[in-house]
């Protein structure tokens, strides 16, 4: 996780921003993703400059051709002229990063990119926040993760956006759960600033490099048509963009698009292989709502909706990862039983993980649970998996220190990963061990009740507890010897 100094220094840049004049958090993100982003246009032309001296050979498919060199980061935060650097950044950098994917049309990144504004008001301003920034050591990979994700934590309304509060290391383990393969074609339809689509494409470059790589087809095919988003945010979809690309997925189908709107109806059975963690608050109208969502569960809630979201774009066995709050899993309407009849009767429900309610700390307290199944239309629900993650690695509490990733104790992340991918040998596990297999058919007796508490058997220590009779025998010797002192005492001060 973060560090404390980067803490302050990000506090100091946000600091600087309001100060300045900018006052909406999201308006703040935004600046700062530009910034960055040119940052690590800079870095990633540095290193294709070293990798082309090592093989003495010109650099290839440079980022800055040689007109464009004063656009580097490294170039021009040590002008020294607030005035110079403003014009540089305002008037050629910015316009550089928003033509950097083409035109209009030609991308995605460039389609969304064509609203983006460079919003920062002074040249005094833009000279203390590339200071302030270029002071933050960011070369490590996860840091550059851990200072976005406590950026993006900083914003007041971010409890109306899931996605962009998922942990990385949860959104890392459902990847590794779903294991993806250069075939899928896999979408977020609520992927906010692209977290978990950034995380697919870097499992499948460290897992199926050669793969998404082998010819020019492969490699468009990785580009151009396995990662799908959806968002209605037009910022979060710049962000998500800006994400994708500099992760080195050139041109993801990132929409702007309502996905669970009555104008979105229709788009079904595409994807297979769904991540998300959708928005859990608030209801929408019936009117509002695509009529083929309602005719699958008949419901306002949005963490409903989305689950019958998901069967709808999933293709035939296509697989899904899903964070859904605890309610889905026992709430007790006619919807929630609905839909959870459906998950185990007429698909494939796979596993639940239930996760402690510290898991999204200090954003939200609530308690969630990741849901995996595959879609089948034809049932084959046998046995469900259950998982009870009691530590994520992490203090559970608002400031979530890391602890000893090494003691399970401490961090149940490995074991979950290594239990799930053998979880046919999970048959001879007790139900009061942290995983083990319910059976369809005491599911189905309980009405389809998925929380783990319905199941797990909780081993009570047998403590002796000391009869009453005893215990009062006792306080009257104590008594006794109370009084003896006392007596004593008297005596010799003479009362």
């Amino acid at each position: 996780m973060i560090t404390g100094t980067i803490k302050s220094q990000v506090d100091q840049i946000w600091n600087a921003f309001w100060s300045g004049g900018i006052s909406n958090p999201m308006e703040v993100i935004e600046q700062m993703t530009y910034l960055l982003f040119i940052k690590r246009l800079d870095e990633m032309q540095t290193v294709k400059e070293k990798k082309a001296n090592r093989l003495k050979q010109p650099v290839e498919n440079p980022i800055f051709n040689t007109r464009q060199q004063k656009l580097r980061w490294s170039n021009f935060k040590d002008l020294g002229d607030p005035g110079l650097l403003y014009h540089i950044v305002s008037e050629e950098a910015f316009p550089f990063i928003k033509k950097l994917g083409g035109h209009e049309g030609d991308s995605t990144y460039a389609t969304h990119m064509k609203d983006a504004r460079f919003t920062i008001p002074s040249p005094a301003l833009l000279a203390k926040v590339v200071d302030l920034l270029d002071a933050i050591p960011m070369e490590d990979r996860d840091t550059k993760g851990d200072l976005y994700e406590y950026m993006l934590g900083k914003i007041a309304s971010a409890g109306q956006n899931g996605q962009f509060r998922t942990p990385r290391h949860i959104i890392k383990l459902m990847v590794d759960m779903m294991a993806p393969k250069p075939s899928d074609t896999i979408c977020d339809p609520a992927c906010g600033t692209a977290g978990f689509l950034v995380a697919a494409s870097e499992y499948l470059n460290t897992h199926h490099r050669d793969d998404i790589y082998a010819d020019k087809k492969s490699t468009r095919r990785f580009n151009h048509d396995t990662f799908h988003g959806f968002d209605f945010d037009s910022t979060m979809l710049r962000v998500g963009s800006m994400n994708m690309l500099l992760h080195g997925v050139e041109d993801p189908a990132i929409e702007n698009r309502d996905a669970l709107s009555e104008g979105h109806a229709g788009v079904e059975g595409q994807f297979s292989l769904i991540l998300a963690n959708p928005p859990f608050a608030g209801s929408l109208d019936y009117e509002s709502t695509a009529k083929d969502l309602q005719a699958i569960v008949k419901t306002k809630k949005t963490e409903l909706l989305f689950v019958a979201l998901f069967l709808r774009l999933l293709k035939a066995g296509g697989r899904a990862a899903v964070i859904v709050p605890d309610g889905v899993l026992f709430g007790s309407s006619k919807a929630h039983k609905e839909l959870r009849r459906m998950l185990v009767e007429d698909h494939k429900l796979d596993g639940i993980v239930s996760m402690p309610s510290g898991v999204f700390r200090p954003y939200a307290g609530v308690s969630t649970a990741i849901l995996l199944f595959t879609k089948t239309n034809s049932g084959g629900t046998n046995d469900v998996w259950f998982y009870d993650m009691q530590a994520d690695g992490y203090s559970l509490d608002d400031k979530r220190n890391p602890l000893d990733a090494e003691k399970h104790a401490s961090n149940n992340l490995p074991d979950i990963l290594t239990r799930w991918q053998h979880r046919g040998k999970e048959r001879k596990r007790a139900r009061t061990e942290q995983s083990f297999l319910v059976p369809k058919a005491e599911i189905v007796g309980n009405e389809y009740d998925l929380s783990i508490n319905r199941y797990k058997q909780v081993v009570y220590e047998d403590v002796q507890h000391v009869s009453p009779k005893k215990i009062l025998a006792e306080l009257k010797t104590l008594e006794a010897e109370i009084m003896r002192g006392m007596v004593e005492l008297e005596g010799m001060i003479g009362a």
